[in-house]
């Protein structure tokens, strides 16, 4: 099939063209791009009307929780929509594979929601199950707390040495499957158990394999953030391997000061932050023990229906949750209900916890419990911080070139944080258009070339003859999030037309209903003319 865009202004990672342009697309790629009117209608297929509208490579989102939700047509508009066409998942140290998937299933049943197909086995079977099956593509890492969980169990010791030689076993193996690297949840179970000699460890085949480490840090971030940020370094010295943070969520001094300390010492690191100040979870990870939740779920209910153990809870754990980073003493005014498995709480779902205890008449504690331990622990929520940040602050953050753009979206739940369904658009609009924090070809580094890059996916990223044609047209006047968190399942505005492996997935706005998307496995191989392109800021017409 062939397809041309007519009247684009093409813009990536490495530049913009002064003057629109034509592409031409063939099969899965690029095949050129020239001066207006070169190609003439009837010689293609198909003729996309660019209408002046920016053409950029498709959409990265670094960090997403999509993982089992992706094979959900609401979740697929949710994301086109935004101009996204490949996420990477495996995040935060959980996921189905390798193993049965049960572990990643009952823990982060709020987060990523179970995997329709998922029957057990490795990593390469985790990203078979993605190819043909949506319109998006799919990478994954291999989840560090999954990994822990398969060799040893529920543990919260440190691991034994031929533990350890089994873990990064399961790691290599998931590399050689085709994992572009290695996740850490260090405030989740069982990451949170895992010391610094284990995850520098384990990182060592990822350095072999020329993989990333990516890591949700230890310690909550916000002000506790150069803790994490010095272990995570560490690892990257230790193993010589690039890291990522994840969600990097502090004060733009905080997040400036850090990362220009892992530039001086040398340590390859990038991160991911959303545009947006609040955060979300599972309720679980911050108001209750690790040493609770690393127990099976039947176990953790029944510690919660005990009085003796509530009480324990109530009168000693709950006192130091005010120590939280990102919380405080106002914790419960600060925790909005996103999703809630138990529908008898239905009712809850947009309220902070506060606010539905004292419709419950109980005090916000208590009620905690209560809906955790009706929804079986599968309970999300929004929280808040104690100082909200103004969009000039979170573009100061964002705008850093070694930032890359993740949404930490999440589609589980009736009420769920806005970034999900707005993370890519509000950087276009806020730190373009608003902010004027970065050009065109700045934005689409951070939402596409450097994602590519860093996570070795191949000729994506770029609009060049021979590479992967995920584009994605943007009306640069219009676009933006609609998504807030008063109505967070909003769509986002000003992308109407996406293709994934030239073919459309997105047309007007709507489904077309074509899957061509693929389970990517990780590849620094790119295109056969990558060196004889010349830049996008003059007419290309070919190899």
């Amino acid at each position: 099939m062939t397809i041309l865009i007519r009247d684009v202004h093409v813009v990536d990672g490495d530049g913009a063209s002064p003057e629109p342009l034509d592409v031409v697309v063939a099969g899965e790629v690029v095949d050129r791009v020239e001066a207006r009117g070169t190609t003439r209608p009837e010689a293609v297929d198909t003729v996309i009307a660019g209408d002046g509208r920016m053409l950029l490579p498709g959409f990265v989102d670094a960090h997403a929780h999509a993982d089992g939700r992706l094979f959900d047509p609401e979740v697929q508009l949710a994301l086109l929509r935004q101009g996204v066409t490949t996420v990477i998942g495996g995040q935060d140290g959980v996921s189905y594979a390798p193993g049965d998937g049960a572990y990643a299933t009952e823990y982060f049943a709020a987060i990523n929601g179970p995997h329709p197909t998922w029957r057990g086995g490795g990593i390469r079977d985790l990203i078979a199950t993605f190819d043909g099956a949506t319109p998006l593509n799919a990478g994954v890492l291999v989840p560090a707390g999954t990994v822990r969980h398969e060799v040893c169990g529920r543990s919260t010791d440190a691991a034994s040495p031929a533990e350890l030689d089994r873990m990064r076993t399961l790691v290599a193996e998931g590399l050689a499957d085709g994992a572009l690297g290695l996740s850490t949840g260090l405030d989740y179970v069982p990451g949170i158990f895992a010391g610094t000699d284990e995850l520098a460890a384990l990182a060592e085949p990822v350095a072999d394999a020329g993989g990333v480490v990516v890591s949700h840090l230890r310690g909550g971030y916000e002000a506790n953030s150069a803790a994490g940020v010095a272990e995570l370094a560490e690892i990257g010295r230790r193993a010589g391997v690039p890291v990522h943070i994840s969600h990097f969520h502090a004060a733009p001094h905080i997040v400036h000061e850090l990362l220009d300390g892992l530039a001086v010492s040398g340590v390859d690191a990038t991160f991911d932050a959303y545009p947006y100040t609040r955060g979300c979870s599972i309720l679980a990870m911050p108001i209750l023990p690790p040493s609770l939740t690393v127990r099976p779920v039947d176990e953790v209910l029944g510690a919660l229906r005990d009085p003796v153990e509530r009480q324990r809870l109530l009168g000693e754990w709950f006192p130091t949750i005010v120590d939280y980073p990102s919380l405080g003493p106002d914790w419960p005014g600060m925790l909005t209900l996103a999703h809630v498995a138990a529908p008898e709480y239905a009712w809850t779902l947009g309220r902070t916890l506060r606010d539905a205890a004292r419709a419950a008449g109980t005090d916000p504690a208590s009620f905690a419990l209560d809906v955790l331990a009706a929804s079986r622990l599968e309970v999300n929520v929004v929280m808040a911080v104690q100082h909200e940040r103004s969009p000039a602050e979170l573009a100061s953050i964002i705008a850093h070139p070694r930032a890359i753009g993740g949404s930490d979206g999440i589609f589980v739940g009736g009420h769920p944080h806005p970034r999900a369904r707005g993370t890519f658009a509000r950087y276009l609009r806020s730190l373009v258009l608003e902010q004027q924090a970065l050009d065109w070809a700045d934005a689409a580094a951070l939402v596409s070339t450097r994602a590519a890059d860093r996570f070795g996916l191949g000729a994506r990223g770029r609009i060049r003859p021979g590479w992967i044609a995920d584009l994605v047209l943007v009306d640069a006047a219009h676009v933006r999030d609609r998504a807030t968190y008063v109505e967070p399942l909003a769509l986002a505005e000003g992308i109407e037309d996406v293709l994934v492996a030239g073919l459309p997935v997105l047309a007007g706005g709507a489904l077309t209903g074509a899957t061509p998307g693929r389970g990517i496995r990780r590849s620094t191989r790119r295109s056969a003319t990558e060196g004889s392109r010349t830049a996008v800021t003059s007419t290309s017409t070919g190899a």
